[in-house]
């Protein structure tokens, strides 16, 4: 009698910082034999998401592929500009038409994995489906620690720190400001999602043991409320994320041509829209560092919006001068190559990480439990195919 072989379904929110773990996680997965099938909304919101989807692709046909197509939004409803968090609320609203996309998939599914920002309204259709549904939160076991206590914690009082069982405080100061806004989209989306995490089957994170063990243990000695949690990280970059650095335009070329621990990496975030004054003050800033940099400049939310080119942002005068000590680019790059390029720090850390998720590590046994319950699973066979 052959093994049985796990199908999971992905389902990773917009923006980058969602979607490429989501990709490493499915990378990941196919390594050890699971199925996989992968659940994205279309039109994506950035191009940089769509390249990156296209580069993986032609990497893993293997791979099945859905594209969720989402109800129309009205703006004026979500409390929100902000394309991306209108997007997660978007999915949000039109998580009900997952169940037809789910019912036909063959083999049956074994689990469905979800952004964390799904949470609350897939759990319902998951449940009325019997289908185990797990979430991979894509940042740390300690924000994750944080994330369970969200609903009871005092945000607003006194104090410097939110005191959390087990694991030592969290600074206020580390508080995503917007969360502090009770009726913002994003505190609504994250208070409605903290409340429901009991109900999930399992929370994957990309971590592990090593680097946050406090976390960890809190939440395996039940101090915690929160179900399974599998530390399965770090993932390392895969070849379908890596674009043509043999380019005399790419940033990793130019930094080839840069003596060691010369360049300041400036970047405000992939999201950070800036005006042109505050662009054309940061670059007279620059030059008069008389320092080496990559500046990764933005001056839309979203990539697709961006037609003007870098000169014309900065100023052609000043872009002139830039040029002489520096680089400025406006396209999304990966700031982990970057940030690692000629770097010699954090060795003990790197090299925890590499013993982690390599074979035998905590993190790789971590995946071959998650894996070993999902072979386990007999579900939505009886499920009728209407619901």
């Amino acid at each position: 009698m052959s093994e049985p072989v796990a199908h999971v379904a992905l389902f990773p929110s917009s923006g980058m910082g969602h979607l490429t773990p989501f990709l490493r996680l499915a990378s990941l997965l196919l390594h050890h034999n699971v199925r996989v099938t992968l659940i994205t909304t279309r039109p994506t919101v950035s191009l940089a998401e769509s390249h990156l989807l296209s580069r993986f692709r032609s990497f893993f046909p293997q791979i099945s592929f859905l594209d969720f197509h989402l109800l129309p939004l009205d703006p004026s409803t979500a409390n929100s500009t902000d394309p991306f968090w209108l997007r997660f609320e978007a999915t949000r609203r039109s998580s009900h038409l997952l169940s037809p996309l789910l019912l036909p998939l063959r083999p049956h599914l074994s689990a469905l994995v979800l952004d964390m920002s799904l949470t609350s309204p897939v759990i319902p259709i998951t449940r009325s489906l019997s289908l185990p549904t797990f979430i991979f939160f894509t940042s740390s076991l300690r924000m994750l620690s944080f994330f369970s206590i969200l609903p009871s914690a005092d945000l607003g009082g006194g104090g410097d720190v939110v005191e959390i069982p087990g694991i030592s405080p969290f600074p206020k100061s580390s508080i995503p400001p917007l969360l502090l806004v009770r009726d913002s989209l994003f505190a609504k989306l994250f208070f409605e999602d903290s409340s429901n995490l009991t109900k999930l089957d399992g929370v994957l994170v990309n971590s592990f043991e090593n680097l946050e063990s406090d976390s960890l243990q809190a939440i395996n000695g039940g101090k915690l409320k929160l179900p399974p949690v599998f530390a399965i990280g770090p993932f390392t970059p895969c070849e379908f994320e890596k674009l043509d650095s043999g380019d005399s335009s790419s940033p990793l070329k130019w930094l080839d041509n840069q003596p060691e621990g010369s360049v300041v990496y400036v970047c405000f975030g992939s999201k950070t829209a800036m005006e042109r004054d505050r662009v054309r003050e940061i670059g007279e800033g620059l030059l008069k560092s008389k320092c080496r940099f990559l500046w990764v400049l933005k001056d839309k939310i979203v990539d697709r919006e961006e037609t003007e080119e870098t000169e014309e942002v900065v100023g052609f005068e000043l872009m002139e001068e830039l040029k002489k000590r520096g680089m400025v680019v406006k396209t999304w790059v990966d700031q982990r190559e970057i940030l690692g390029h000629n770097s010699k720090s954090a060795g003990e850390i790197r090299d925890a990480a590499r013993k982690a998720a390599g074979d035998g590590g905590g993190s790789d046994g971590a995946v071959q439990r998650l894996i070993g319950e999902w072979k386990k699973v007999k579900i939505m066979q009886n499920v009728p195919a209407t619901v």
